[in-house]
């Protein structure tokens, strides 16, 4: 199985633009899993109730844990949103919200 990775916007971009090289490998480790494991663990992917569709892709390194979020588009179409270091146990509100407009302006963008 093979899943096609597509950026929206220039959130997660310039989120991976500031990390050090080894945290960028971590994140191309964990998206590869995605875009070729049939069955991605949910250590590394998992559904957020309560979001209309929303994922959390999960990425720890030895100084921290990194949220991206994503959804997917005629199944095999992940599209990565946004994305931020977790600091504490509870997903920032802001982070979930910000995720949730960029899916609806997505769909509201294809639609077109």
């Amino acid at each position: 199985m093979e899943r096609k990775i597509v950026l929206f916007g220039s959130y997660f971009s310039d989120f991976y633009a500031r990390q050090p090289e080894k945290v960028k490998d971590k994140i191309d480790y964990v998206l590869e899993l995605i875009k070729y494991e049939e069955r991605v663990p949910t250590k590394f992917l998992k559904f957020l109730a309560g979001t209309d569709g929303l994922y959390e892709i999960k990425v720890s390194t030895t100084f921290s844990d990194i949220r991206i979020f994503c959804f997917f588009d005629k199944g095999r179409l992940v599209i990565l949103t946004n994305s931020f270091i977790k600091k504490t146990q509870k997903t920032p509100k802001k982070e979930l919200e910000q995720a949730i407009k960029l899916k609806k302006e997505y769909f509201k963008l294809k639609k077109r």
